[in-house]
This record gives C-alpha cells, sequence and structure tokens, in this order.
C-alpha cells in the first residue's frame, strides 16, 4: 500500500546522512522538476528580502532562508524523521519497534512541495517550501509540479491512501485514491471537519497502519485495521471514509 501523508512546515535540523542526491528519492522520474526547484531555491536564498516574500515568512524566520541556501550541502535524514510537529508526534517514530519501522519507511510516503513525494525513508535535507508556494522562477508549483506529479501517483500498483491538506492535494490528484476525513459528530449526527487536531488523528492512522502486520489491500482493510487500534472510521463511499473524533 502507499499512504500519502501531508508534511510539515517545521523540520528537524541537522542529521547523519550524505548530502542530497536526487537519485536516492523514491520515484527518480520526478527529479528533473525536483532538481529545478532546488536550484530555484538556492538561488533565491541568496535574496532574503525576495526569499522570505515568496516564502510567506518573517524577518524572525530568516533562518528557513539560511537552509534553503544549503541544500545541496547538508546533511540528511530519512523523511519521517525530517518531518515534525503533531501528527509525525502522533505517528511516534522513535518508539516503533524496528520490525514496525521498517514498515513505516515501506508504506508511508510523504507528499512535498519540494521533492513531489517522498518515500519514508529517503535521505533529505531540512528546506522551507510549501505547497502553496510561487517562485520568482518557476511560478506557482501546482503549474509546474501537475503534469509530472499526477502521471507518477495514477500508475501505482497498489492500494494508495490519500491523507494529504488541500495545498498538496492541489499539486497532483489521485482518481483512485482513498480518501479519510476527520471529523466530529455532534449530537443530531451530522459531522464537520475537524481543522485544529486533523493532523494527529491522522498520524494516529498512519501508526495503526504501521503496527498492523497486515497489510491493508482496501478502504475494507485499512477499517479493520483503524477498529482494532481503538479508531472510529466508517466508509461513507466506495473510496471515501471518515474518522470520527
Amino acid at each position: 500500500m502507499l499512504v500519502l501523508l501531508p508534511p510539515s512546515e517545521t523540520k528537524a535540523p541537522g542529521g547523519s546522512g550524505a548530502p542530497l542526491d536526487l537519485d536516492l528519492l523514491s520515484h527518480p522520474e520526478l527529479n528533473p522538476v525536483r532538481g529545478k526547484l532546488v536550484d530555484a531555491l538556492v538561488e533565491l536564498a541568496a535574496d532574503v528580502p525576495a526569499s522570505l516574500a515568496a516564502l510567506g515568512l518573517s524577518e524572525r524566520q530568516a533562518g528557513e532562508v539560511g537552509r534553503n541556501a544549503e541544500l545541496r550541502r547538508s546533511p540528511t535524514l530519512p523523511a519521517l524523521a525530517r518531518y515534525t510537529g503533531v501528527l509525525y508526534d502522533a505517528l511516534g517514530l522513535d518508539a516503533l519497534t524496528k520490525a514496525e519501522k521498517s514498515r513505516a519507511y515501506a508504506r508511508l510516503s510523504v507528499a512535498s512541495a519540494l521533492f513531489g513525494v517522498v518515500g519514508g525513508g529517503d535521505p533529505i535535507p531540512a528546506y522551507r517550501l510549501s505547497g502553496g508556494s510561487a517562485l520568482p522562477s518557476v511560478g506557482p508549483l501546482g503549474t509546474l509540479w501537475r503534469p509530472a506529479l499526477e502521471p507518477v501517483l495514477a500508475a501505482a500498483d497498489e492500494f494508495v491512501v490519500d491523507l494529504r491538506s488541500s495545498p498538496y492535494t492541489s499539486l497532483a490528484r489521485i482518481p483512485g485514491a482513498a480518501v479519510v476525513r476527520v471529523v466530529t459528530e455532534d449530537g443530531s449526527g451530522r459531522r464537520n471537519a475537524v481543522s485544529h487536531f486533523n493532523k494527529a488523528h491522522k498520524g494516529r492512522l498512519a501508526q495503526a497502519i504501521v503496527k498492523s502486520r497486515s497489510e491493508p489491500a482496501d478502504l475494507r482493510g485499512l477499517i479493520r485495521v483503524a477498529v482494532r487500534a481503538g479508531l472510529r472510521v466508517e466508509p461513507t463511499g466506495a473510496r471515501t471514509a471518515d474518522l470520527v473524533v
């Protein structure tokens, strides 16, 4: 299976891996776009005010521009260790057993504005670029990524679970993917999308997936795995489900 997680704006610093090598990333057919974006970010980082404006950052976040300047030289970490924040805290990579961590690297991938999509174990540097950004030299990222990324994701011959957030779903459509929505339910049974704790619950679902020895092959199997982990996930269509919290 292929589970697509949203990335996080925050990234763990440092790393023990060698500098970025695009040929070591999953889906090497995306490397021409990846290389173009890496070059664009490094070039833009030479102009700090322009970088802050393009990336939607404040002056206090100028350190993020410094990270982009070092993209080709800085050390790397596996993607699931590089991304931080609520979702990745809930996934709890460091607390997984060796077998569970192996399944996490095999089953989980992360949507990325810079790399398109990376496998959970792919070695990547710290960087700053959001899905909704538009860089002066390349324009809106959706326009750049869609022609390259959509065919790659559409060609996946496995069960795909799409947990991406809207800035990243706009980079590429995946018509055959199962989509899980995080919702609350009021006293009348009406459901509303969750915003604040959305990522935490997606992280718990991802954790349930990697803790399961059996790999779900369809939405029904995914729901069984979630329910065994104590999550309430219910189908709402042939390829859609609600995680009710």
